[in-house]
C-alpha cells in the first residue's frame, strides 16, 4: 500500500503586501459604509465593519504604514466629509493608545493583567513681553517634580494608576513631527518604564525634542505662543475609576465633574507651569486648554491659534479705522477655495455700506462647518461687536447675501 505523500507546502496567491493606495481605499470605504449606516455588500453588518476597521488600523500602525494611515484620511477627504472625521477620529485615538498585557505573578495560577497606557497633551498659551527663550525653561527641578505628582491627588488619575511627565514644553512643529508609529513606539518606551518601576531607555520619546522653530519676537514686542506638556497615563483596563456611565445624562455629569477637576487643578498648577517656562515666572502668563489625548489636543491648541489670530486681525483693522467694536457688525460667510474652504468675515459700521475691512481663515474640507462658524461667531462676540450674522455668501461689492442674525447656542 503506497505511503501517503507529504503535503506540500501552502503557498499564497497575493504574497506581497498590500499597496499603500489599496489599503487606504479599503480603509476610506468602511468609514463612508459607517458613516452612511448602509447594509453595503461585502461590509456586512455595522458592528462587524467597526470591527473590521479598528483591526486594520490596529494592524497598519503595528506594521508602521503610516504613508496607508494618512492616504486613507486624503481619500476620504474627497470622498464624505464626515467618513473623513470618523476615520480620522479612529485612527488618532487608535495611535495615541497602547494596548499591553502583563503576567501577575500575584495571582495565584499566573494570570495576566490587561494594561492600556495613553499619550495626552496639555495645550497652553504663553504669554510674555520678547517671546520664551528655550534656554530658560524647565530650570526648576522641585516645580517640575511637584507638577508631576500634581495630577493623582487633584482626581485627574486613578490612586491605581501610574503616570509620567516629559520635561519639555513642546512647540506646534515638534508636535507636527510626531507620526502615527512613532508616537506608538513613544508609548511603549513610556509603559517599559512605568511597568519596570525604574527608567528605562527611551530613544523615541528623546528624539520627540527636536527643538523650537518658528517666529522670533523682539524684546519689547509682546508674544503670544502654543506650546504643550506631553504625559503618558498607564492603568488596568478594569480601572473602575476611567469607566464613563453608559447612559447620555451620566456619562454628561462624568465628563462635566472631570472638567470642573481639571479647571481647579489649572489654578493649583499655573505658578509651577510658570516657573518652568520662565527665570522670571511674573514675566509669563498661562491659559491652560482641555487635556486630551494627542491629538484632540494637537487640533485644539491649532483651532485655539487660528481663532485668536482672527480676533488679533479684526481688533487691528477696528484700531486702524478708529472704530469701537459697539458700532461695528460683522457678517460670516464660508467660501469655495478650492483644496480647502475658508471662512470670511467682512466688518460693517452700523449705517451701512461697503465692508471696513475682511478677515479670512482656511477650514479643513472634512470639518464640521457648522461647529466652526458657530465658534468663529461666538469668538467674534467675544469682542463686543454690535452684532454677527451669518451669510451664504458675498456679492461682488461686498454684501452678505441670504445673510441671518447669528443667534448663540
Amino acid at each position: 500500500m503506497p505511503k501517503n505523500k507529504r503535503p506540500l507546502p501552502r503557498t499564497s496567491n497575493n504574497p506581497r503586501e498590500p499597496d499603500n493606495a489599496s489599503l487606504a481605499q479599503e480603509l476610506a470605504d468602511l468609514a463612508l459604509a459607517i458613516a452612511e449606516r448602509e447594509e453595503a455588500p461585502g461590509f456586512g453588518a455595522a458592528s462587524e465593519r467597526e470591527e473590521e476597521l479598528l483591526a486594520t488600523v490596529r494592524k497598519l500602525l503595528r506594521k508602521k504604514r503610516d504613508e496607508a494611515l494618512y492616504e486613507a484620511i486624503e481619500v476620504a477627504r474627497y470622498t464624505d466629509p464626515e467618513a473623513c472625521r470618523l476615520l480620522r477620529g479612529r485612527i488618532e485615538e487608535e495611535a495615541a493608545t497602547l494596548r499591553l498585557r502583563r503576567e501577575d505573578g500575584n495571582r495565584g495560577k499566573g494570570g495576566a493583567v490587561e494594561y492600556e497606557i495613553d499619550a495626552f497633551l496639555i495645550p497652553l498659551f504663553v504669554r510674555t513681553q520678547g517671546g520664551l527663550r528655550a534656554a530658560d525653561t524647565f530650570q526648576d527641578a522641585q516645580a517640575f517634580e511637584t507638577l508631576a505628582n500634581s495630577f493623582h491627588p487633584a482626581g485627574l488619575e486613578s490612586a491605581a494608576g501610574k503616570m509620567v511627565l516629559v520635561q519639555h514644553a513642546y512647540d506646534l512643529a515638534e508636535i507636527d513631527h510626531v507620526s502615527y508609529s512613532t508616537l506608538q513606539e513613544m508609548l511603549r518606551e513610556a509603559a517599559a518604564s512605568l511597568l519596570e518601576k525604574r527608567l528605562q531607555p527611551a530613544p523615541t520619546i528623546e528624539a520627540s525634542i527636536r527643538g523650537w522653530t518658528g517666529e522670533r519676537f523682539a524684546p519689547d514686542e509682546s508674544a503670544l505662543e502654543l506650546r504643550f506638556l506631553l504625559g503618558f497615563s498607564l492603568k488596568r483596563t478594569d480601572d473602575p475609576f476611567y469607566a464613563v456611565p453608559a447612559d447620555e445624562e451620566g456619562a454628561d455629569a462624568w465628563y462635566a465633574a472631570r472638567e470642573e477637576r481639571y479647571r481647579a487643578w489649572t489654578f493649583q498648577v499655573a505658578p509651577l507651569v510658570r516657573r518652568l517656562l520662565a527665570r522670571d515666572p511674573d514675566a509669563v502668563h498661562v491659559d491652560f486648554l482641555y487635556q486630551d489625548l494627542f491629538y484632540g489636543a494637537k487640533e485644539q491648541g491649532v483651532s485655539e491659534l487660528s481663532t485668536l489670530g482672527v480676533l488679533s486681525e479684526v481688533a487691528r483693522t477696528l484700531a486702524a479705522k478708529d472704530l469701537e467694536p459697539d458700532r461695528v457688525h460683522a457678517a460670516v460667510a464660508p467660501l469655495d477655495a478650492g483644496e480647502h474652504i475658508v471662512l470670511r468675515v467682512n466688518l460693517y459700521a452700523l449705517d451701512g455700506g461697503r465692508p471696513w475691512g475682511s478677515v479670512e481663515t482656511p477650514v479643513d474640507l472634512a470639518a464640521d462647518l457648522g461647529s466652526e462658524m458657530d465658534n468663529l461667531c461666538d469668538a467674534l462676540l467675544s469682542l463686543g461687536l454690535e452684532g454677527v450674522s451669518v451669510a451664504e455668501g458675498f456679492s461682488e461689492d461686498g454684501h452678505p447675501e441670504g445673510a441671518e442674525p447669528y443667534q448663540p447656542g
